[in-house]
């Protein structure tokens, strides 16, 4: 029998993330993808579409353009050429202040090294981009902790980076990507720098939030363990998809 706490806590989650109650259809599109840094291409016209919910991870050997395709579908980057199309909206058609909000409503990021601030606690680090993205620091603590919750870091949720061990980090850098209900998480080797035991629970942990939740993972990633268990793989090769299945 499920306890009226959980019961709760899955009510509470619901209201934390209301789109993940109806199936999405949206798509992210990109089309014609260039990117050059210099005399570098890096990125050699990209033709790439996402269905909602999907979990796909990006393989390809150092210097295939993973870690550039993945900021510009983050819009952290721009292309030379191309469009990114989310549900709709060609985002570089956006002016900054719009790319921005768009950024911190639209997408949460997960990197190999946390990027936790370390002077701050692991509920103030999750709290940032709700603050940034304007909501009051009691409601943004409120949703923090029960993301916490249920990453099963709430006793944790007062302690610094420092006192947190390496899979703990990288729970927090997850809560911290889904405070806004993001519809799209990028994660950019996000398993890197743990062990084994680690590394397999927070693999678990993405597609875990992608079947609660209805979110598109997209992971860039050396792991092939990882790549084998997504629903889709996109191999790179010199800036070019060379497989896609």
């Amino acid at each position: 029998m499920i306890s009226g706490t959980k019961i709760q806590l899955f009510l509470n989650i619901g209201r934390l993330f209301p789109n993940f109650a109806a199936a999405r259809k949206k798509m992210i599109q990109l089309s014609d993808i260039t990117k050059s840094f210099g005399s570098l291409k890096v990125l050699k016209g990209i033709d790439l579409s996402i269905a909602d919910h999907e979990v796909i991870s990006i393989v390809g050997p150092s210097g295939a353009g993973k870690t550039t395709l993945l900021q510009i579908i983050g819009t952290l980057d721009s292309p030379d050429t191309g469009h990114v199309v989310f549900d709709g909206t060609d985002v570089f058609s956006l002016n900054e202040r719009q790319l921005s909000s768009f950024r911190n409503s639209h997408i949460g990021f997960v990197f190999q090294f946390h990027q936790l601030l370390p002077e701050f606690t692991a509920v103030e680090n999750v709290m940032m981009p709700a603050l940034i993205a304007g909501k009051s620091a009691r409601d943004a603590k409120a949703d923090a902790m029960q993301i916490l919750d249920y990453l099963r870091l709430t006793e944790r949720a007062g302690h610094k980076p420092g006192e947190l061990s390496g899979g703990e980090k990288q729970r927090v850098a997850v809560a911290r990507a889904l405070i806004n209900h993001p519809s799209v998480i990028l994660a950019d080797e996000p398993s890197g720098s743990l062990d084994t035991q680690h590394k397999e629970e927070l693999h678990q942990l993405f597609f875990d939030l992608r079947d609660k939740f209805g979110q598109t993972f997209i992971i860039v990633t050396h792991d092939e363990g990882l790549a084998s268990l997504t629903d889709r793989t996109i191999r790179l090769v010199d800036g070019r998809v060379v497989g896609n299945e």
